[in-house]
């Protein structure tokens, strides 16, 4: 319009797959080495900077690792945040300390027993160098405060404690003089001049005296339980989440959702209770809940019956009306005696910027946007070769398995876990046709599924735009070997800035960058 030539930049296509590589891996069991129950990881959580990471176990212990690899003598912290997101970097993480943050307990009233296992952690706002986080197992939750603490020492002691422990007492160590004496009274100058039963001087007292000296050389990281949050739940916690604000946050269990705020823990707001009058009119429980990152008034909660509502908390104190229901609606002629059981999700997460929520069913990942209702914009079939074998899995149990999903901080990518220890990750750009299968070992891409060449449509509504990818045949798993129900990849985290994941398989913790 100007007389400029303008140059139009050509439409970006979605982003090549990332080739994953082995970075390390902590806890590591040695062939035919038996793994305890108590040792197997429950939950996984990195921070908001992305440089701790804490795993929960089933008995009752959080573990914290902090990243070693941060310090770069190029430039600040704050200068490599501004970096390229695809810059490949070596993540390294080390072990910082771990702590009992739950014991077994007993329910005398309802005859139950209560087990350690962690069933969530969530990291809290840091304040003056202290670690903040919460932990909950199955009724109690507990927040924990993690401080470096210099140890100190009294140096320079007028009197000798090897002496003391003999039952003799020694003169200042900077004498020349310095001598022994023993406790009956009797030495080579004379008796003594008693001061106690313990302390005794010599006639002419002590050449000299000083005043002794506290030195702090090394520190100790020090694990402080600051507050309990019990007995606000009759079933079993399945999620906790922060809010924004960094004052509240709420848990879950299958029939109620509470807001707690943190400097308060002996009471809390019910603010959804999906429990009928008569319980034999329930016909679905609360399987997940998240705040929105952003939005402090905003949260949503999944259902086993395959729905996600988005609460409101400016619309009433008790928001057991919905904002918005986001489900898919079922194919005509598809439903069988499994189709409610598979549809259950059991893990929802907000994307960085809240416009998405991702969901893990038992078969499928499914994308949402918070802006449409009509159904998911993408699904990704997680194992479909599964599909045959729902049987099987009823009859061992594995179908009620609860897997969780995550998403890559720049939103480009997700990823869950699977059966065989293998866990896969998904482009969600339009266009992309990214389904990597990888395995929770020191080599990663050794279960590598080829990629489709073009993404299925389904034959479902063409606005919703579902993308059906990454089904592989039927009857093996991805490597073409028959499949280990036993040996499941549950837990796993995406770091908040880089392209890592880390992932809980039985008691070791992996750990993978791209």
């Amino acid at each position: 319009m100007n007389g400029r030539d303008e140059v139009v930049a050509a439409p970006a296509g979605p982003p090549q797959p990332l080739e994953w590589k082995f970075s390390q891996v902590f806890g590591e069991r040695t062939a035919g080495e038996e793994v305890q129950e108590v040792d197997i990881i429950s939950a996984i959580e990195f921070d908001k900077s992305g440089d701790h990471l804490a795993t929960g176990d089933r008995g009752g212990r959080v573990v914290l690792f902090e990243r070693t690899d941060t310090k770069d003598p190029r430039g600040s912290r704050r200068d490599m945040e501004r970096m390229d997101y695809s810059i490949s970097r070596h993540p390294e993480f080390r072990y910082k300390t771990e702590f009992q943050s739950h014991e077994p307990e007993f329910d005398y009233l309802k005859s139950l027993e209560i087990e350690e296992k962690i069933n969530k952690i969530k990291w809290c706002q840091t304040s003056n160098g202290a670690l903040f986080l919460l932990s909950t197992n199955d009724k109690t939750i507990k927040f924990w405060k993690v401080q470096e603490k210099k140890v100190k020492k009294v140096s320079d002691m007028n009197v000798d404690p090897k002496a003391m422990g003999n039952g003799s007492i020694a003169s200042s160590s900077n004498s020349s003089s310095s001598k022994s004496y023993l406790a009956n009274g009797v030495s080579p100058d004379g008796p003594y001049n008693y001061l106690s039963k313990d302390f005794s001087f010599p006639p002419g007292g002590i050449p000299s005296l000083r005043l002794p000296s506290v030195t702090s050389h090394e520190t100790s990281l020090v694990a402080r339980c600051r507050r309990v949050y019990a007995h606000a739940h009759d079933y079993h916690i399945n999620s906790i989440s922060n809010n924004s604000d960094g004052e509240t946050f709420i848990s879950a269990d299958d029939l109620r959702i509470n807001l707690w705020n943190l400097d308060i823990s002996n009471q809390s707001f019910n603010i959804v209770d999906v429990k009928p009058t008569n319980m034999e009119d329930l016909t679905e429980v609360i399987t997940s809940a998240e705040f929105h990152p952003t939005h402090c008034n905003t949260l949503a909660y999944s259902s086993s019956k395959g729905s996600i509502r988005l609460v409101d908390l400016r619309q009433s104190a008790l928001c057991d009306s919905h904002a918005k229901l986001f489900e898919e609606q079922e194919a005509p002629g598809s439903r069988s005696f499994f189709t409610e059981i598979i549809a259950s999700i059991s893990d929802i997460k907000f994307g960085k910027d809240g416009r998405y929520i991702l969901s893990r069913d038992y078969m499928t990942l499914k994308l949402w946007d918070i802006n449409m209702d009509s159904g998911p914009v993408s699904t990704f079939q997680v194992h479909e070769y599964l599909r045959p074998k729902l049987c099987d899995l009823y009859e061992n149990d594995s179908i009620f398995d609860k897997f969780e999903c995550c998403l890559s901080g720049d939103g480009l990518r997700v990823s869950t876990g699977s059966y065989s220890n293998l866990f896969r990750v998904f482009g969600c750009v339009p266009g992309s046709t990214e389904a990597t299968t990888l395995e929770a070992s020191k080599n990663p891409m050794r279960r590598q599924v080829p990629t489709p060449s073009r993404p299925s449509r389904s034959l479902g509504n063409s606005l919703t735009r579902v993308v059906r990818r990454g089904a592989e045949s039927a009857g093996v798993d991805a490597n073409g070997n028959s499949f280990d129900f036993t040996t499941k990849l549950l837990h796993l985290a995406w770091h908040p800035t880089e392209n890592s994941i880390a992932c809980a398989a039985a008691n070791s913790l992996y750990m993978y960058y791209a």
